[in-house]
């Protein structure tokens, strides 16, 4: 394999493209391609790209996000910074079940998200309701 071969391998791994692509595009073997890749810590699923796309960044922190190849795109870091976002943000959650209903123990006017059957709005109401005679 040339010095050539090598850098255009290298160059279109960086870019995510598949093994047979660069195979096909040098006219060698697949599993010669494979080999070098495994040999330079260029192989891998869906090969890790992280100049393709600058400036996403999580929306907690600001941390610049690397992205997989034929995955879906990443808004968080990390699955706390987006449990911190989400907490942060419930104006932005998409809830289209919520459903009114009235506690059937205290009286207090709630909101069921997802179950239209909903009669109690605490464990603590549906509790006093089983212990009251």
């Amino acid at each position: 394999m040339t010095n050539q071969q090598k850098e255009t391998i290298t160059q279109m791994r960086s870019m995510g493209h598949s093994y047979t692509k660069i195979a096909t595009l040098l006219g060698t073997s697949e599993n010669t391609v494979k080999s070098f890749c495994r040999r330079n810590n260029l192989s891998g699923v869906g090969m890790v790209i992280a100049n393709q796309a600058p400036g996403i960044l999580c929306r907690q922190c600001g941390v610049l996000l690397t992205h997989t190849a034929g995955a879906k795109q990443k808004r968080f870091c990390s699955v706390k910074c987006r449990m911190t976002w989400w907490n942060a943000h419930p104006e932005a959650l998409n809830r289209k079940a919520l459903y009114p209903f009235t506690c059937a123990h205290c009286g207090a006017a709630c909101e069921s998200y997802g179950n239209k059957n909903r009669k109690y709005c605490s464990r603590a109401c549906y509790g006093k309701s089983k212990a009251a005679p």
